[in-house]
């Protein structure tokens, strides 16, 4: 057979581990790529001064909302596209497509008009400082227009991530990481005939790469070999649609509420002074490195649990969630293990302060095992989605830092006057305890039903020629 349900890899034969590692070898690469990118993106910027630093922070805090909208949308594609690839229905697979494209260019249409009209008096609300007032304003409205652009990408992405094939969307995103690191550099201080843009010179080089990544996108969903979205695909659907929200909903508010509630931890860890502040952030940088393997593979065993129980194979899904779990046990159990040796010397090599160095060594000794409990909880968020019962994930993700982490770490470092240290055993209370949840909620077996509907595919099987 060809066609939209032969493209890709099909998770529902042959080695789960080898599958497994073929998917998400592509997304790590993805995400270490563009962590490089935000890292140069912030050299370059501050060759400025640190008022040019304002202007992405601000406003990256605002676009997350976008972003989590886009990712959580994103990951229902993946759910429906790859149940549909593993129950063989073609017709069902382009629909769902058709209709990701069609709800997630209008919501990043509405986010970017809506934001473009109260882009100023947030900033004014945000007490943005008036030395960056201006910068940030210019900064903040480009990278507004280009959010139906991130949309597009994201569709893509989801949808072939359903599919099993991670390789294309890497392919683009190290495209586009290249042009916005050539770009970046031109754009801000200006290169012959291109005039110095300044800080709005990064947010134009972020949008035009964005716009190539939509524009190889499209065309991958129009033309290429795996789904060929047609008109067809793209008039409403509400049924379609509801099942999408209904995924994609949960995700998206929970991976919002977790950056609300990182930026208020932040604050109180603010409240202990820049040493704390510090060594805070050099924890967090290495541990979002060390989970790019949990991560990745987190999403690879959601598409072989989407597949798998598309084709009415449980069994299968269950072993998929079991090898991507020795998987990520074999790389992050070594991993946190050297972090809770070495957390003082790993801290050394960001900052040379003492204090800091002390307060980092505390914070890897006190949070990395939890850290490899957070790694399992990705495994079985993997279940969750790639089933399409994602309730769990938005409970587990909102509890996590709002019932949990954030008031113990009130608690523990202020009320109880544990200091920074309180905060560290905040962060490990909260891991520990979502684990368990999310432990318990697994194996109630609720997941391991698919969300697609019964009713017969109205195209009909594709054929060879």
């Amino acid at each position: 057979m060809t066609g939209p349900a032969s493209h890709g890899r099909d998770m529902t034969t042959g080695p789960m581990t080898r599958h497994l590692l073929a998917v998400a070898w592509p997304v790590s690469v993805s995400w270490l790529l563009q962590t490089l990118y935000n890292l140069v993106d912030a050299f370059w910027l501050g060759k400025l001064g640190k008022t040019a630093l304002v202007a992405p922070t601000v406003t990256m805090n605002i676009v997350f909302i976008g972003i989590a909208l886009a990712m959580g949308l994103g990951q229902a594609g993946t759910t429906l596209i790859s149940q549909y690839k593993g129950a063989g229905r073609t017709g069902a697979m382009k629909r769902a497509a058709g209709q990701s494209l069609l709800m997630q260019v209008g919501a990043g249409s509405l986010i970017a008009v809506v934001g473009l009209i109260f882009a100023e008096p947030l900033l004014r609300l945000l007490q943005t400082p008036a030395d960056a007032f201006d910068s940030t304003l210019v900064y903040m409205r480009w990278i507004l227009a280009g959010v139906p652009l991130m949309f597009v990408f994201h569709v893509y992405q989801g949808i072939y991530t359903g599919l099993g094939d991670t390789v294309g969307p890497m392919r683009i995103n190290v495209a586009t990481v290249i042009l916005n690191l050539i770009l970046d550099p031109i754009l801000i201080f200006g290169l012959g005939p291109v005039p110095a843009m300044g800080v709005a010179g990064a947010a134009i080089a972020t949008v035009i790469a964005r716009a190539v990544a939509s524009v190889l996108a499209l065309h991958a969903l129009l033309r290429g070999p795996g789904l060929r979205i047609t008109l067809a695909d793209l008039r409403l659907d509400r049924k379609m649609t509801g099942r999408l929200l209904r995924i994609g909903v949960p995700l998206s508010l929970g991976q919002a509420a977790t950056s609300l509630g990182f930026t208020l931890l932040i604050g109180i860890v603010n409240s202990f002074g820049s040493s704390a502040t510090a060594a805070f952030g050099v924890g967090h940088r290495v541990v979002m490195m060390v989970s790019v393997p949990a991560m990745a593979l987190g999403q690879a065993n959601a598409t072989a649990v989407g597949q798998n129980l598309g084709a009415g194979f449980p069994a299968r899904a269950a072993l998929s969630v079991n090898r991507s779990a020795i998987l990520i046990t074999a790389v992050l159990l070594p991993l946190t293990t050297l972090t809770f040796l070495f957390g003082g010397n790993i801290t050394h090599w960001f900052v040379s302060d003492p204090e800091v160095i002390a307060y980092g060594r505390d914070l890897f000794r006190i949070t990395s095992f939890s850290v490899f409990a957070f790694s399992l909880i990705l495994v079985l968020f993997g279940a969750f989605q790639g089933s399409g019962h994602t309730l769990p994930v938005m409970v587990v993700n909102m509890g996590r830092l709002w019932l949990v982490r954030i008031p113990a770490s009130w608690l523990l470092a202020k009320v109880m006057g544990m200091g920074p240290t309180g905060l560290w055993w905040a962060m490990n209370l909260s891991n520990l305890l979502a684990g368990l949840v999310a432990l318990v909620w697994f194996m109630r077996g609720d997941w391991k039903t698919a969300v697609i509907e019964d009713e017969p595919d109205p195209v009909g099987p594709v054929t060879d020629g």
